[in-house]
């Protein structure tokens, strides 16, 4: 197996033990963030709401939920997979996207490819964005809607920080 299929492999282990954990109630919520942080709860849903602007509805769902995937938030994962059947996302799409790129040609457009790359590179900040990733999302988005997609990575890492870290249950929304 190679790195990125181990990578890969642990990333739908952890998303699956996330969505267990969360559905058994293991764990409790740790305080409303809502109620005890009012000022920012509401500057966080502003800067959302801004981020979003522009941009495919359905676009912003598939990267707040591979970001979700990936930093292990169940209740972002649960809230932007409803979203996105909402917004008329397939099951396929949604079952297949902590694999992405394995997936078949045509399940995934090369525009949605190269946010989804964008947003794992910023999500895994390790390494910063590479010269290759950044130039292929340049290629599929104008210069404001790139300004956008980077707003909505960096917004859903923080919305993911802060409902891990508050222990928020999924379906509560």
């Amino acid at each position: 197996m190679t790195t990125n299929e181990n990578t890969r492999t642990t990333e739908v282990t952890l998303t699956a033990e996330v969505a267990r954990t969360a559905a058994a109630g293991a764990a409790p919520a740790r305080l409303d963030y809502a109620r005890t942080a009012p000022k920012v709860f509401r500057a966080m849903i502003a800067l959302d709401a801004a981020a979003r602007d522009g941009l495919d509805p359905a676009l912003v769902e598939l990267v707040q939920m591979r970001t979700s995937q990936l930093n292990g938030c169940a209740y972002c994962l649960d809230m932007h997979a409803k979203d996105a059947r909402k917004a008329g996302e397939t099951d396929e799409r949604i079952y297949l996207l902590p694999v992405w790129p394995e997936a078949p040609a045509g399940v995934y457009t090369e525009r949605e490819r190269a946010a989804l790359a964008l947003a794992e590179e910023i999500t895994r900040i390790g390494g910063g964005v590479s010269d290759a990733v950044y130039a292929r999302a340049a290629a599929h988005f104008a210069e404001a809607e790139l300004a956008q997609l980077i707003s909505v990575c960096f917004t859903i890492n923080a919305w993911n920080r802060i409902n891990v870290a508050t222990r928020k249950t999924p379906g509560t929304a």
